[in-house]
């Protein structure tokens, strides 16, 4: 245990508990945490609050805490929520510091419960108290020294270096039950219920330095402070791993998002963003969090992608073989000297190229020998043995074969093939902390996520530029008129003029108020123009004839004249237009940013023009990006190969592109009152030729709506309409200068 206090060791190790609501009848909640304080050994007096009996299961019990004659740490609060207040009242007057609210009826229920909840969060300020909960299981100290099961689920916590959090009370039960059926070893076990007064972002600070926690799981349903847990999470997750399961990946976002970015944007993009920045790995369900948990928390992390099987059955090592190849991870080469061994010592019959195949017929020194010679072996990084018992050899001996060989630093990972946890070899390989499976895909699979878990740990973080080059107060002033005039989308000159004061790059456009104006510019540039048409009430511009291209500066006006016609015959008023600079062809790209009202600009990169929603070839990261960031970004999309320059064509210039996503990244970082922004398509040249944005869409939230911190919560902005190539905005609003 470490000897520094830490602030919420009053909850996690007491020194005295008191369980008020302990009950005489057995199997109800309060006697049931009482029972498993004592059967659990908890190294401390555990004193029964009952106002009405004297004892409960023969210990003394008394009518309130205050009553207690000796001072009390924590407090186990499982009485009506009627009378959970005063309960918790009592606690504070009797100088109790952490709190266990196991009691429902509060926030979760909604009216009384919101306003109880909000008394209870102003008695814990008042009395100086933590508190887990309300409406949670409970907590659990496994380590020798507290050994405190203050929950109602009798699985007694094995103790080992995992600390694992879940948001929900329900699967409290089953993930206890699960971590001592897999042999899985739990410091601590915390459901935290309503989060009235402690946070995921709380537990991570009590152990970023409690050598009693190596790896740490989380079940999530929500964030607090997103842009908290990313600092910390950024901080821990290098020297103790960090895997989440995040719910609510399907969920729909609500309203309003009137460009691709917005529409591509949903709110899971958010959670994936975070944890890709700062390195939590992300399982898909609980399933998978206690795969990954096997692998995590036994022996080292893999030095690299190359892996060798040994199997005793063909068919699985090629299951193996396909899962990892599908992971990312590599068939390692063995060295000849490995396959010359393999040879001398294994049957005849046996396979020596990797996977390495000792045949059915191959007992417990064929193991021994294939096992041991791939561990050694240094073209390999970690070891997947694959186990089919047959019925005429002694699974015991099969195990110490797989066991004895020494691992130098490799991880070894076992599957025993149609054996549930309850098997022989199962049982003992788990026991001596081989991570153990029944299939080869979810042990592929675990390695997979510790070994890519490894390397993003080993790759720098980088700088967030400051870009000495921007103009913010112009910026700023742009967007406080805006806002003055109610407007939340800006006018195309106003965002292009915005985009330029970060240097993002986008096309040379000016307003233009007649054909007059429209030529003049297209001599000033000495090139050909492209008009785009601007009317109230205009959505779909190339539709309504709002577009036209390529137009040379001698026919600039005719050509402002006729599209004003166009657009007159379709229902709209023109009241100008953007006369814009041709821009040259290259490869069309997305990037924009879509605010989170919780965890602030969210950056999009992807493949664009008119297809984007269709292809969804889009990575997103929170802002402010760090230059690392944005290479990563760039090459984190499936299309990456067409910029890398795919079958022999020149590769694109993809400084350029990184240079305008981190001015983005400053721009909505220096600016929260941007709600989306979007360039699609972002035209990239070949290497060297720059990058330049034809169209530019702002938004702005209304005045006085913008989130100034993280933790605001707000609807999440939902799926909206198509932006660019004349598609406009399905809000009924007019699109700013769309793409023709």
């Amino acid at each position: 245990m470490p000897g520094e206090p830490a602030p919420l060791d009053p909850i996690f190790r007491p020194r005295s508990i008191a369980v008020i609501g302990a009950s005489r009848q057995v199997g109800s909640v309060g006697r049931s945490i009482f029972d498993n304080l004592l059967a659990g050994g908890f190294q401390g007096p555990v004193y029964p609050v009952n106002r009405t009996a004297r004892e409960v299961g023969s210990v003394r019990a008394y009518p309130s805490v205050l009553d207690v004659p000796d001072p009390v740490d924590l407090a186990i609060v499982v009485v009506p929520a009627a009378h959970a207040l005063e309960a918790v009242d009592e606690c504070g007057r009797k100088g109790v510091k952490g709190l266990v609210i196991i009691t429902a009826g509060f926030r979760e229920v909604g009216g009384e419960g919101t306003r109880r909840e909000e008394e209870l969060k102003a008695l814990l300020a008042r009395h100086g108290m933590r508190a887990i909960g309300p409406n949670c299981m409970g907590v659990v100290n496994a380590h020798p020294d507290v050994r405190m099961n203050a929950t109602f689920s009798p699985a007694q916590a094995r103790h080992g270096r995992i600390a694992f959090v879940s948001q929900s009370g329900a699967l409290g039960m089953a993930i206890l039950d699960q971590a001592a059926d897999l042999h899985l070893g739990l410091s601590y076990f915390v459901s935290l219920g309503n989060k009235t007064n402690v946070s995921t972002n709380d537990l991570l600070v009590q152990w970023e330095d409690d050598p009693d926690v190596g790896l740490i799981l989380l079940y999530l349903e929500n964030f607090g402070n997103p842009r908290r847990f990313v600092d910390l999470a950024r901080r821990i997750a290098p020297r103790k791993p960090i895997v989440a399961v995040k719910s609510g990946r399907t969920a729909a976002g609500a309203r309003a998002a009137g460009s691709h970015t917005g529409a591509l944007a949903e709110r899971d993009a958010a959670a994936e963003a975070l944890f890709e920045q700062c390195g939590v790995v992300r399982a898909q369900t609980i399933q998978e969090l206690f795969d990954y948990a096997r692998v995590f928390s036994r022996g080292p992390a893999p030095r690299g992608r190359r892996v060798a099987i040994v199997t005793n059955s063909g068919g699985p090592g090629i299951m193996a073989t396909d899962a990892l190849l599908a992971q990312g991870l590599q068939l390692a080469d063995l060295s000849e000297a490995t396959k010359a061994e393999l040879r001398a010592k294994l049957l005849p019959e046996a396979t020596v190229a990797n996977p390495v195949d000792v045949i059915a017929g191959g007992g417990p020194e064929s193991f021994r020998v294939a096992v041991g010679a791939a561990l050694a072996d240094p073209n390999v990084d970690s070891v997947v043995v694959i186990y089919t018992p047959p019925v005429f050899i002694d699974e015991a001996a099969v195990v110490r074969a797989i066991v004895e060989p020494p691992r130098h630093g490799k991880p070894l990972v076992a599957c025993v093939l149609g054996k549930e946890s309850g098997g022989t070899a199962f049982h003992r390989l788990s026991e001596a902390e081989v991570p153990t499976f029944v299939f080869p895909e979810p042990a592929v699979r675990a390695l997979a996520a510790r070994t890519l878990w490894a390397e993003r740990q080993a790759r720098p973080q980088g700088e967030v530029p400051a870009f000495a080059d921007a103009r913010r107060d112009e910026a700023r002033r742009i967007v406080e008129a805006a806002l003055a005039r109610g407007d939340e989308w800006l006018p195309p000159a106003e965002a292009f003029a915005l985009l330029e004061c970060y240097r993002v790059p986008v096309a040379r456009s000016r307003v233009v108020a007649s054909g007059e104006e429209a030529a003049r510019f297209a001599r000033e540039l000495g090139r050909p123009v492209a008009l785009k048409a601007v009317a109230p009430g205009l959505v779909h511009k190339t539709e309504a004839g709002g577009v036209r291209l390529a137009v040379p500066p001698a026919e600039a006006a005719a050509a402002f004249e006729a599209m004003r016609a166009d657009v007159a015959r379709h229902g709209h008023a023109m009241s100008g237009a953007v006369a814009q600079e041709m821009v040259p062809p290259g490869r069309e790209l997305l990037v924009g940013m879509s605010a989170d009202p919780k965890f602030g600009p969210l950056l999009a990169f992807g493949l664009g023009g008119t297809r984007v929603e269709v292809l969804k070839d889009v990575v997103f990261r929170l802002a402010p990006l760090t230059d690392e960031d944005a290479k990563r970004m760039v090459r984190a999309i499936r299309g990456w190969p067409l910029l890398e320059g795919y079958r022999g064509e020149a590769p694109a210039d993809v400084p350029a592109v990184e240079d305008a996503l981190l001015r983005l990244s400053a721009l909505v970082t220096d600016l929260p009152e941007v709600r989306e922004i979007e360039m699609n398509p972002l035209i990239v040249g070949d290497a060297g030729r720059g990058a330049v944005a034809p169209d530019a869409r702002v938004r702005l939230w209304p005045r006085g709506e913008a989130p100034r911190a993280p933790g605001v919560t707000r609807e999440i902005p939902a799926p909206g309409a198509r932006n660019g190539g004349g598609t406009g905005s399905a809000m009924g609003r007019p699109a700013a200068s769309p793409a023709p």
